[in-house]
């Protein structure tokens, strides 16, 4: 994982089980729901209302075709 100015890379491994939007729902929920807990205070300063969203709906997926993973582990750590 690495953090931009305004997005995150991630390399994930995942099986055919699971779709890739529900993977970025729960990594959107669960960070969500982490942040507000430890920084609620903080956040409040600059979100309002019922609603604790921090993330907008769209996102970008690709698989990593034939490069290899240590190629996108280091294009990703290289992001930051």
């Amino acid at each position: 994982m690495e953090i931009d100015k305004d997005h995150i890379h991630f390399l994930i491994k995942a099986g055919p089980s699971i779709s890739i939007g529900e993977i970025v729902a729960r990594m959107k929920q669960i960070s969500t729901n982490h942040l507000w807990e430890s920084n609620g205070a903080y956040l409040k300063k600059f979100y309002w209302g019922e609603k604790r969203k921090l993330w907008t709906g769209g996102y970008f997926a690709s698989t990593i075709g034939e490069v290899s993973e240590n190629t996108v582990m280091e294009y990703i750590k290289n992001q930051g």
